[in-house]
């Protein structure tokens, strides 16, 4: 039996191979001189399928959101990250990233526009059911998916990463909210305290919204991003990552893009 064991293993690396293999990336401008993003595609998957929106943190369009793009097309997804400032900028310092990330909310339009964008032109791709998207975000990008699922979007399913949970200018409305939530949320995580997961968990239920809210004890903001402990400790902020939320949060993501609605 052992010859069977090697030869599956042998199908199975060969087959992990071919899928690294067969991503492509494609960068591209949104309308309007909205900005960029890049489409993360796999030429190795040749039916129609799940269709993933990604949406950086505060720092920026960074390598990270990409690297996460990229992840879900080495799977079989089709993913496009998406630049959400709209202008390329990436932080090198948090207040910086702060000053964009207040600047950019301060136009909820273009944000919606950005994302709309990036929609059609994720429905366009030939490996997209358009009946099966996704958007997920980190930090900053939390806070953009669950107001996009707040807003009523056509989306099947949306995952907030260490993000923002309330909303001023949107609610959660039982006639209007369609997406499944899921929400990876660090239970030492000062950006977001108890009361505001509280609230968020409330407007949720109240919504009748289809929610997964994972808290991980103990754990600080930023804790998928492997950099987040050294720039925790450079900048004297409660950034730290987690191995273990981190990869519990990335498995309860890929059960949700396999979810039939």
């Amino acid at each position: 039996m052992k010859w069977l064991s090697c030869i599956s293993l042998s199908v199975l690396l060969i087959f992990t191979a071919s899928a690294f293999a067969a991503v492509t990336e494609k960068k591209v401008q949104l309308p309007d001189k909205l900005g960029s993003a890049v489409i993360y595609g796999n030429d190795s998957i040749k039916n129609q399928g799940t269709g993933v929106i990604v949406i950086h943190e505060w720092w920026g369009f960074n390598d990270y959101a990409r690297s996460r793009a990229k992840m879900l097309a080495e799977l079989g997804y089709t993913s496009i990250a998406v630049d959400m400032y709209g202008t390329g900028k990436v932080a090198d310092h948090p207040d910086n990233a702060m000053a964009f990330m207040e600047e950019a909310m301060k136009d909820p339009e273009k944000i919606n526009a950005r994302f709309e964008a990036a929609m059609a032109l994720l429905k366009a791709e030939s490996g997209v059911d358009a009946s099966r998207i996704y958007a997920m975000g980190y930090c900053f990008g939390g806070g953009v998916v669950l107001n996009q699922a707040r807003m009523g979007k056509n989306l099947a399913g949306v995952a907030s990463f260490h993000g923002m949970l309330t909303s001023k200018k949107f609610k959660a409305d039982a006639t209007t909210l369609k997406a499944k939530i899921l929400v990876a949320h660090g239970g030492a995580d000062p950006f977001v305290p108890p009361e505001q997961a509280s609230s968020f968990v409330t407007e949720m239920l109240g919504a009748g919204a289809d929610l997964d809210f994972r808290v991980y004890p103990g754990v600080k903001h930023s804790f998928t991003v492997p950099d987040a402990s050294a720039k925790g400790e450079a900048f004297g902020m409660p950034f730290k990552y987690d191995e273990h939320a981190d990869k519990d949060s990335w498995a309860a993501l890929l059960r949700m893009l396999e979810q039939k609605s």
